[in-house]
């Protein structure tokens, strides 16, 4: 069974840190593209970031440019985000996803193309 595990959620205050953790059991990551995307309540799924099959190339949203860092690490078969500075409008429930139809050097934030997803984890920032 394929399955992508989202951990590392939490509460935390603005200009804190979290690093979430994207795992795979069942299969392989180093053949998938992965993205992180993130859902606040009322609010559509927005594409925060993803990182290509061979580690080459990272996509990251505007809204946390700068502040966010996603790499990956194959021989864990686990992607990671790490966010800093986190801000109260990074509150959301925040899910990976896994692409196998991409180019190695290339990744998307758009949805649609992601075959996996996992279940999501919280994120909340709050004083």
């Amino acid at each position: 069974q394929l399955q992508l595990v989202e951990s590392g959620g939490g509460l935390v205050q603005p200009g804190g840190s979290l690093r979430l953790s994207c795992a795979a059991s069942g299969f392989t990551l180093d053949v998938y593209a992965i993205g992180w995307f993130r859902q606040a309540p009322g609010k559509e799924r927005e594409g925060v970031s993803c990182i290509s099959i061979n580690g080459g190339s990272t996509v990251y949203a505007d809204s946390v440019k700068g502040r966010f860092t996603i790499s990956r690490d194959n021989a864990k078969n686990t992607v990671y985000l790490q966010m800093n500075s986190l801000k109260p409008e990074d509150t959301a429930v925040y899910y990976c996803a896994a692409a196998r139809t991409l180019a190695t050097g290339y990744c998307t934030v758009v949805a649609g193309v992601y075959s996996y997803w996992g279940q999501g984890t919280q994120v909340t920032v709050s004083s």
